[in-house]
């Protein structure tokens, strides 16, 4: 299973300034540990918001608007693709990742293979609410 890490901050790091500055070289060895292992197929770091832009289309009409984004209160700072048997292994590989790299949240997202179609919108409503 296949499985997609965002990592999320509510501090945005200085620009030109790595989120994880600090933790660089632990940051290194767990990438290295896990490639090593086959299980992380990818891992990147994100620029600031203020080098992004937004796509949204609304009422059959496309808006762009570039970065920054005055209403996020928070950023995605990194995402990481890893190979795993299940939910609960991604979950302690985001805890490794986000004890590391600091403050913030990491969501999780199981990809869908070839094939696979996603569950109904209520079975993903139900399993919303569950707390860890």
């Amino acid at each position: 299973m296949r499985f997609l890490l965002l990592f999320k901050t509510d501090k945005p790091p200085e620009p030109g300034v790595p989120p994880c500055k600090q933790n660089l070289p632990e940051m290194a060895k767990l990438i290295g540990e896990l490639k090593d292992a086959g299980v992380l197929l990818s891992t990147e770091g994100l620029q600031p918001p203020a080098k992004g832009a937004r796509v949204k289309l609304s009422a059959g009409k496309l808006k762009v608007t570039d970065g920054p984004f005055a209403e996020a209160k928070e950023m995605i700072a990194g995402v990481a693709l890893v190979q795993v048997k299940s939910k609960a292994e991604a979950i302690e590989l985001a805890k490794r990742f986000i004890t590391i790299a600091g403050e913030g949240e990491s969501e999780i997202f199981e990809v869908m293979e070839q094939g696979e179609h996603a569950s109904s919108p209520s079975e993903s409503a139900r399993g919303r609410a569950v707390a860890r």
